[in-house]
C-alpha cells in the first residue's frame, strides 16, 4: 500500500513524495532535517504505532510543523476520536480516490481540514444521536437563569454584540455587561463562544425561541 500511495501522489506534478517508509522514528528523524509540509501515515508503523507518531509529532519544535494526513482502515468512532484527539489535518479511509487523496494532501498543506465522506457521517449519525442527551443534561442548568438572563443568552446566541442587545432591550451596556458575567458564572462558560454553545446544545435555539429573539417579550421586574 505504501509504495502504492507514493506511485500515485507522484504522478502529480505539484506533490513532491521524499520518502516512503514503514517506520515512526524514521518518520521522526525525516521530520527534524527536512522541511516537509505533510506527513501521510497509517496506523500501524514500525517502532511506534501511527497515533504516537501524530502526538510527537504535535511536540516538535521544528519550523514549519508538518501537517499530518492519516489513512484509517478501521473507522470505528474510537479510532475516529482518537485520531482527530491526537490533532491531525485529514483523516482518510482504504477506499479514498487519488484526487481525494491529492485534495486532502493540498488542503492540509495550507492548514485546512478534510475527511473522508464516511468520516463526516460517522461524526454528524453520532452528534444526531448524542444531542438530545446532552440537551438533557443541560436542561437543569436553564432553570437557574433568570428571564432577563435567558432573554439575553437567547440574543448573543443570535450573533447579536452588547451594544445591540442593549438597544434591543433598552438597558444599559453595562447592565448587559453584567448579566453575561452572571451567565458565564451560572453556566461554568469560559467566554461567549462557549454561551452560544450551550445555548444551541440545550435546544434553546429552536424556531419557538427564534420568534422570541425577534421580539423579546417584556421581562417585568428585570433589571
Amino acid at each position: 500500500m505504501r509504495d502504492g500511495l507514493r506511485t500515485l501522489l507522484e504522478a502529480d506534478p505539484d506533490i513532491e513524495v521524499v520518502a516512503a517508509i514503514d517506520s515512526g522514528i524514521h518518520a521522526l528523524m525525516l521530520v527534524r532535517t527536512l522541511n516537509l509540509d505533510v506527513v501521510v501515515t497509517g496506523l500501524n508503523l514500525n517502532g511506534m504505532s501511527g497515533l504516537e507518531l501524530i502526538r510527537r509529532l504535535e511536540k516538535e519544535t521544528v519550523t514549519p510543523k508538518p501537517r499530518v494526513v492519516v489513512f484509517a482502515m478501521n473507522d470505528s468512532y474510537e479510532i475516529v476520536t482518537s485520531i482527530l484527539r491526537a490533532g491531525v489535518n485529514g483523516l482518510l479511509v482504504k477506499d479514498t480516490s487519488r484526487e481525494e487523496l491529492s485534495s486532502a494532501i493540498r488542503a492540509a498543506a495550507q492548514g485546512h481540514m478534510i475527511l473522508a465522506p464516511e468520516i463526516t457521517h460517522l461524526l454528524v449519525d453520532w452528534f444526531r444521536r448524542s444531542s438530545n442527551h446532552s440537551d438533557e443534561l443541560l436542561r437543569p442548568a436553564l432553570t437557574e437563569l433568570t428571564p432577563r438572563e435567558r432573554q439575553i443568552l437567547l440574543l448573543i446566541a443570535d450573533s447579536m454584540t452588547t451594544e445591540e442587545v442593549a438597544s434591543q432591550l433598552a438597558i444599559g451596556i453595562t447592565t448587559v455587561r453584567t448579566h453575561l458575567h452572571r451567565l458565564r458564572v451560572k453556566l461554568k462558560a469560559r467566554d461567549r463562544a462557549q454561551l452560544v454553545s450551550f445555548a444551541y446544545r440545550a435546544g434553546l435555539m429552536s424556531a419557538s425561541d427564534t420568534f422570541e429573539i425577534e421580539r423579546p417579550p417584556p421581562c417585568y421586574g428585570c433589571s
